[in-house]
């Protein structure tokens, strides 16, 4: 696990130079942020980071200072992916919360500038551990870095989206059934090769959904290496790549980081068959207490069902990234790798199926 950690590092972690089928005039993006950015100076510089598979992202510089840009990647996109402009409003919306995000700066559709819409928000320094074994750290370190990744999600799941300006930032109610309707669509869009276990969750998930009953402000692909830590303290800094937010289900959203406890590091960068104790990092039932806690909820019923469904939007979402991968738009330079992961999601969504059935 620790090659593995090592590797992920090398691969996801830092900047490296623009791929050409990102490349833009950095000129006029320097004129650009010289009209729309209060204080840029300076002679602009860009570097693309390594992670990421939906949006490019840059790290620019100028001036003695950072900044970070999201685009939209270019080419032919799926209805409604890569939705920076709504990622550019819910952070911005979040500024005064106990949700800690960056400072954005600027949002702009006009097209001519880097080709696609983008955004710039600041630079935030900090850990990302694309490692959940947390290799580097000391056993009360690693159980106090799942602490404050849980502590924050409680926080998100009880701002008042109406009162920050977000409520018409979804359709409150029936989210999951619409994110199993829209995620069928994108995967059966994005389809390369036939996934019978693929095909048989697009009939059972909506044949087995109850009522739901509970919206709040949810951040559709939360985890440990989407937020940035404070250099030194277990504390989180920044949670990033807010494309997938809307008003949703809170159990939807938790029981998406609670994946992490049930898959390898092979599929979700999870740590499951792992031996979690040893490692210091909460179980799965004192993960999910804590929450409840936080939440004041009494408990959580159906866990089984909202993996299984947690499960197949990821493949969904991975058979996106390898339709990008095969088309050239991707925006990692592993986006095939990852995309090959959409069965085995599929396999292990269904696996839950049959778990519940036993």
């Amino acid at each position: 696990m620790a090659d593995r950690g090592a590797e992920m590092q090398r691969n996801f972690s830092g900047t490296m130079a623009v791929r050409e089928q990102h490349r833009f005039e950095v000129a006029r993006l320097q004129r650009y942020m010289e009209a729309h950015v209060d204080g840029f100076s300076g002679t602009l510089e860009v570097e693309q980071f390594k992670g990421g598979q939906s949006c490019p992202t840059y790290r620019l510089s100028a001036g003695g200072a950072n900044y970070v840009l999201r685009r939209k990647p270019p080419g032919k996109l799926l209805p409604s992916a890569h939705a920076v402009e709504r990622e550019y409003r819910v952070i911005t919306a979040l500024a005064d919360t106990p949700v800690p995000v960056p400072r954005t700066h600027v949002l702009c559709e006009d097209e001519d500038i880097v080709g696609t819409a983008f955004y710039i928000m600041e630079w935030v320094e900090g850990r990302v551990f694309w490692d959940p074994t947390l290799p580097d750290l000391s056993k009360p370190e690693r159980y106090r870095i799942y602490d404050a990744m849980g502590e924050v999600m409680a926080d998100l799941h009880k701002v008042d989206y109406e009162a920050v300006g977000l409520g018409d930032f979804g359709r409150p109610g029936q989210y999951i059934q619409r994110q199993i309707s829209r995620w069928t669509k994108q995967y059966k869009a994005s389809e390369t090769e036939t996934i019978p276990e693929m095909d048989r969750l697009i009939e059972w998930l909506p044949a087995t959904l109850t009522a739901e009953d509970e919206t709040c402000l949810v951040h559709g692909d939360y985890r440990l290496d989407n937020m940035i830590f404070h250099p030194t303290e277990p504390r989180v800094l920044a949670v990033l790549d807010w494309e997938l937010a809307t008003l949703g289900h809170p159990l939807a959203d938790f029981t998406y980081l609670l994946m992490g406890w049930r898959l390898g590091g092979d599929l979700f960068r999870g740590v499951g068959g792992q031996d979690i104790e040893a490692l210091g990092i909460p179980s799965e039932a004192d993960f999910v207490a804590a929450y409840c806690r936080r939440t004041g909820r009494a408990g959580i019923d159906d866990i089984d069902w909202y993996q299984a469904y947690n499960m197949f939007r990821l493949a969904a979402i991975l058979q996106g990234i390898m339709g990008r991968a095969l088309d050239g738009t991707a925006a990692s330079e592993h986006a095939a790798e990852e995309g090959k992961r959409a069965r085995p999601m599929a396999e292990a969504a269904w696996a839950q199926v049959e778990k519940i059935a036993q």
